[in-house]
């Protein structure tokens, strides 16, 4: 049994965390925090009630690291790095579900998101949490980024063909769109009711902060840097996340070769699904579970593969992967406490 910490726990991903931990037998959430909401945890949300006891409060690190084993940082982008070398130094397991850790290149961190990294030493020990690719080295971190959304169905879109056939790749067009809950729990006037129901828009055209981590994570699996066109929409739904996106070939498609390619990539991952032919994925089929499902269309004429990819973006976009991250790091069956 483990002893885990959730810090930012007033918001979306850090109560998912929160719930899918309370049906893990072997863990036990100890302590949680969150810097602007105080009080007793089933007050702030009153789906807990009758769950929990646990009291929020604004971080102490000193009993914090007293109590947990593990902690999960479910806090705003530039938050983490001031909390992690504590928690690190202590030796403790930390899991950042933000932006803080994903991007290697410092330039990168200060363009994208407009402030000097304060962790430089620790940002070049951390493990990109994708268990797709990267679960030998997750199991030996001590600090796992866990993707960030966009990311996570992007790249495990994009990983079989790019590790494979990425000088054959001409382009890559990656048209995003997302619920209202990927944008956090803020109180923004843009994401209000009335401003988000019933339309539908694009935002950071572009310019959105995820490009980086999806071109340097698809350019460590290619045999040349890819960069890829990436447009992001926000649409009336709470949670979900579909990507359409078109691959153009420089040479003839073969169809059945991509297909077979994408099947023996992800044989053994339990939470990706490539779907038959003629289908196409939906986020009903996705939303509350960690799943992402993938389809693949391909027009020979054109020297086009269009791939679709669906994720909850609180599950296998935050808090799923998250938590089956947690569970290759601590030697669990990676689908204990996930659907």
């Amino acid at each position: 049994m483990i002893k885990v910490g959730i810090l930012g726990v007033s918001g979306y991903s850090g109560l998912l965390t929160f719930e899918l931990l309370l049906g893990h037998p072997d863990v036990r959430v100890v302590y949680v925090s969150a810097n602007n909401t105080h009080g007793p945890l089933n007050e702030i949300w009153p789906r807990l009630n009758g769950k929990t006891n646990l009291q929020c409060q604004k971080f102490d690190a000193k009993k914090a690291i007293e109590l947990c084993d593990l902690f999960f940082l479910a806090v705003p982008h530039t938050a983490s790095m001031d909390v992690t070398p504590r928690l690190l130094k202590a030796n403790k397991k930390v899991i950042d579900l933000s932006a803080d850790y994903r991007l290697k290149d410092l330039k990168d961190y200060e363009k994208w998101y407009e402030v000097k990294h304060k962790d430089t030493r620790n940002l070049a020990k951390a493990v990109y949490g994708l268990p797709e690719l990267y679960r030998q080295d997750i199991k030996k971190a001590s600090l796992v980024a866990n993707p960030g959304c966009y990311p996570t169905a992007a790249i495990l879109a994009l990983a079989p063909l790019v590790s494979s056939q990425g000088s054959q790749i001409e382009s890559i067009i990656i048209d995003a769109k997302s619920g209202v809950s990927g944008a956090g729990r803020k109180v923004t006037q843009g994401l209000m009711f009335g401003e988000v129901h019933e339309t539908f828009k694009a935002y950071k055209v572009l310019f959105h902060q995820h490009t980086p981590e999806i071109n340097l994570y698809l350019s460590k699996l290619s045999d040349k840097p890819v960069d890829v066109t990436f447009v992001t929409h926000l649409i009336p739904v709470n949670r979900g996340i579909l990507e359409t996106i078109y691959i153009q070939f420089k040479d003839d498609l073969d169809e059945t070769k991509i297909r077979n390619l994408y099947n023996k990539f992800y044989k053994t991952e339990k939470f990706v699904r490539v779907l038959s032919p003629g289908l196409q994925p939906e986020l009903k089929d996705v939303v509350g579970t960690n799943y992402c499902d993938i389809s693949l269309s391909v027009c020979k004429e054109k020297k086009l593969l269009v791939v679709i990819s669906v994720i909850d973006n609180l599950m296998k976009g935050a808090s799923g992967q998250a938590v089956q991250n947690m569970n290759i790091m601590c030697g669990f069956n990676e689908q204990k406490g996930l659907l």
